[in-house]
């Protein structure tokens, strides 16, 4: 079995990693600091390890890195690069929240469906898409980082109802954290009102609900009690709600 991780090379990518690799699963990890995932692959022992340098925000290096391992058959493929970019809308540096889209949106969707036609023609595989709990919001103050996790959520979801019409043995899911403890809110320069959760515990609980069949997966209780009062709050309360859920670090 061959699972491969984008973003990999930190948080919850590299936990997955760990954690699949307790499991039996050779690697492709991919990201774009290569001594991270030399340090990880180190690291890891009893399977095939393979790091493969990539920057996805460029659509070429997409295209070109499933041309890299396609003859792999790639068994679970995990959605994992990303990040945001904090500040009120007419504020934020429009390049990096174009590149933001190309990583979050643009790479996600093309890798997804590459390896999904693959699984189709396999019957069998696994896909996980990180999104976030921001996928059931919006996000003043953070609006490019919330409308392209909702972007995932919907298309994951949909994908799901296509998959079980036509009764293909695969699975796909989403996981919807909440905060977690890893580099994102250093690069996103931002802070959340809520205790993140251990990037650990979230890499496992996500990638053992997605082997179940899981197809939105919410790990902690406070998140699920969130997503349960969300159907009793209106759109213009939740957006106040949300603008009040994260700040600037400093």
């Amino acid at each position: 079995m061959t699972a491969l991780i984008t973003g990999a090379s930190s948080g919850m990518g590299r936990d997955m990693a760990r954690y699949l690799a307790s499991k039996g699963y050779d690697l492709i990890l991919v990201a774009r600091r290569r001594n991270r995932l030399e340090e990880l692959q180190a690291e890891l022992s009893g399977v095939n390890v393979r790091i493969i340098e990539k920057d996805l925000s460029k659509e070429e290096n997409c295209f070109s890195l499933y041309d890299e391992v396609r003859e792999d058959e790639v068994d679970f493929l995990i959605n994992n690069a990303g990040f945001g970019v904090y500040g009120e809308f007419t504020e934020t540096p429009l390049d990096r929240e174009l590149e933001l889209i190309n990583v979050n949106i643009r790479a996600l969707h093309i890798l997804t469906k590459l390896f999904l036609k693959d699984m189709y023609r396999r019957n069998s595989g696994y896909i996980l898409n990180v999104g976030s709990a921001a996928g059931f919001l919006p996000g003043p103050k953070f609006s490019s980082y919330y409308a392209s996790k909702n972007y995932v959520v919907r298309l994951t979801e949909a994908i799901h109802e296509e998959i079980r019409r036509k009764k293909k043995n695969i699975g796909i899911s989403v996981l919807c954290p909440g905060p977690v403890k890893t580099e994102f809110n250093k690069v996103a320069d931002v802070s959340f009102a809520v205790k993140g959760l251990p990037s650990e515990y979230a890499a496992r609980y996500a990638i053992d609900k997605t082997l179940k069949g899981k197809m939105v997966i919410t790990p902690g209780k406070l998140l699920k009690l969130t997503k349960f009062m969300e159907h009793f709050a209106g759109e213009k309360m939740l957006t106040r709600m949300s603008y009040n859920v994260q700040q600037r670090r400093d």
